[in-house]
């Protein structure tokens, strides 16, 4: 395992009305997964245009592929993820980086 770990990114096509009650809900989620073994961290950014087609980007950092296969497979995490589907539309997986510039 790299010290980089890996990086899970989520873009989410959503209505705009139903956008804040998905913030509300991604939250209590986050909060469920912060406790995870391998969890670094997690940050929602939303959209600065309304007309943007992925008005969310979920991205999450964690120690391994495993790890963040383990936190979702959580039960609390699943039944989340599924009422969050009926508003969203998801489109997960995981990166490495390759490259950077600072």
């Amino acid at each position: 395992m790299s010290d980089d770990g890996v990086t899970f990114i989520n873009v989410l096509d959503i209505p705009a009305d139903r956008i804040d009650g998905f913030i509300e809900q991604w939250r209590e989620r986050a909060k469920l997964m912060r406790d995870a073994p391998g969890f670094r961290d997690v940050r929602l950014h939303r959209a600065l245009l309304p007309d943007a087609r992925f008005q969310l980007v979920n991205v999450a950092h964690w120690d391994s592929a495993e790890a963040c296969a383990a936190a979702g497979a959580n039960p609390a995490v699943v039944a989340s993820v599924d009422t969050a589907r009926q508003v969203a539309s998801a489109n997960p997986a995981l990166y490495h980086v390759v490259a950077e510039y600072t």
